[in-house]
């Protein structure tokens, strides 16, 4: 049972710090295995970089701070065996772009999705958060690029393409939809010129019922897509102060293997929980979470709301889409940049946040809304991503310059490694197998030259 339960959003400590430190000479570290060692980085997303039978671990060539246009490569390694594979290189590959990055693999197929720059990037058309797409590569056809969402920038505009970018793309647990965050870029040319125009971001989502054909496809603007895609959540330009209105949605997951149990019993089969940008009552703004239901069929457009927008509209919410605030929070949820996650079962989405001490910690939340629960009670903050045990049961993530699991039930900290050295910190997220026996995660690791480049770990659980 999670022991701490807030209400009315005030987030504050109800228990002492309930923490199981490793000592030496009593209890020994899981082994360690550093995967890679070549003299370049090995950047592995927040999630899903495991293949379905955990025998590869995907990652894309960016070091810390490197943009994604500068990056050429996707690639693989090998848990077993430490054998790296290249799957796919940018031709051509410049400072401007394309450039690939932010690489997850298929809970399902040996097929790893990631970011794409459009392909005529040059100096006077740059990769741009509304120039890129969602592409993909199979394991047993290294080299050839799928393109999974479809893009069409030009009037009249295509059902089931976007007309901009897709980014930090998340399978569902059957692998048939996609998630990820976009900008439109024909509504970002107009807001350079229209101060009435904003560029915002917005959550979609994209799955196999379908594949869809736009014209213009010998522009390299413009490219087909095997997938339907859609915009799933509603912003707008100036939300109205102390209210549900957001103008950001981003950083989502997937609820649950097979979504979440409504207070009715009855079971919303796909859904999706996204960091969402209100305003308090002083015009402030917080970051809250929200949950958008999803129908199955997502084709379908409002009356009067095509879902490939127009050229003064961006694209809407389809028929049958249902988005709720579900925290209340008085400062917001809060952290170093990380993504919601939910345990399988879909009863808790995770976040981070302040506890009363300042300290970032984790905290959970039912799909349903109703109290804030919090899951760790360290004196240390969490420092990345969050990711739970394929069972539920944990979280792991980075605190305290190590890496850290957390019991759901207990709310007992393990950290599985020593506190790291400036030579070797722990980097962004912690991630499990599908077995759950091992966690994967980057750590900066110096060289003899004195250079920092991320390379890959396992911990064998």
């Amino acid at each position: 049972m999670i022991a701490a339960i807030f209400h009315s959003g005030q987030i504050k400590a109800q228990q002492p710090i309930n923490r199981q430190k490793m000592e030496k000479g009593k209890e020994k570290y899981p082994k360690e295995i550093q995967l890679t060692n070549d003299d370049h980085s090995h950047m592995i997303n927040e999630s899903q970089c495991f293949s379905k039978d955990g025998s590869w671990i995907v990652y894309d060539t960016r070091n810390v701070g490197m943009p994604i246009p500068e990056n050429p490569e996707i690639a693989m390694v090998h848990t077993a065996t430490r054998k790296i594979k290249s799957l796919y290189k940018a031709p051509g590959n410049t400072e401007f772009g394309p450039g690939v990055a932010a690489v997850t693999f298929s809970p399902v197929e040996n097929k790893a999705i990631f970011i794409h720059g459009i392909r005529n990037c040059s100096e006077s058309n740059p990769y741009s958060f509304s120039r890129r797409t969602g592409t993909a590569v199979s394991i047993d056809k290294i080299g050839e690029l799928e393109f999974m969402d479809a893009r069409d920038i030009f009037p009249p505009f295509t059902p089931g393409a976007l007309r901009g970018g897709t980014h930090a793309h998340s399978w569902s647990a059957d692998g048939n939809w996609v998630s990820f965050t976009y900008n439109d870029d024909v509504i970002a040319k107009k807001a350079l010129i229209d101060p009435a125009y904003k560029d915002l971001r917005v959550v979609g989502v994209m799955n196999n019922s379908r594949s869809v054909k736009v014209p213009h496809t010998d522009n390299l603007e413009n490219n087909n897509g095997t997938m339907f895609a859609a915009v799933v959540t509603e912003v707008t330009e100036n939300p109205a102060w102390n209210t549900d209105q957001i103008d950001k949605a981003f950083d989502e997951g997937w609820i649950g293997t097979d979504g979440y149990i409504k207070p009715n019993g009855e079971r919303q089969h796909r859904a999706i929980a996204f960091q969402g940008n209100v305003r308090d009552a002083q015009g402030k703004t917080l970051t809250e979470v929200f949950v958008v239901d999803l129908p199955n069929d997502i084709t379908k457009a409002r009356p009067g709301f095509p879902i490939e927008g127009t050229e003064t509209m961006r694209p809407c919410v389809p028929a049958g889409v249902a988005q709720r605030r579900i925290t209340f929070t008085t400062k917001g949820i809060h952290g170093p940049r990380f993504w919601l996650r939910t345990t399988p079962d879909g009863k808790h989405i995770g976040f981070l946040a302040a506890d009363e001490k300042g300290i970032i910690q984790i905290f959970v939340v039912s799909p349903n809304g109703g109290p804030i629960k919090q899951v760790t009670f360290n004196d240390f903050s969490v420092e990345g991503p969050i990711n739970f045990s394929p069972d539920g049961t944990q979280v792991a993530y980075v605190a305290g310059k190590r890496i850290c699991t957390t019991s759901l039930e207990t709310t007992k900290t393990r950290e599985l490694t020593p506190e790291a050295t400036a030579d070797n910190l722990p980097d962004g997220g912690v991630e499990w197998s599908y077995n759950g026996r091992h966690l994967a995660y980057n750590r900066k690791v110096r060289n003899e030259s004195g250079k920092f480049n991320l390379q890959i770990f396992l911990l064998n659980l």
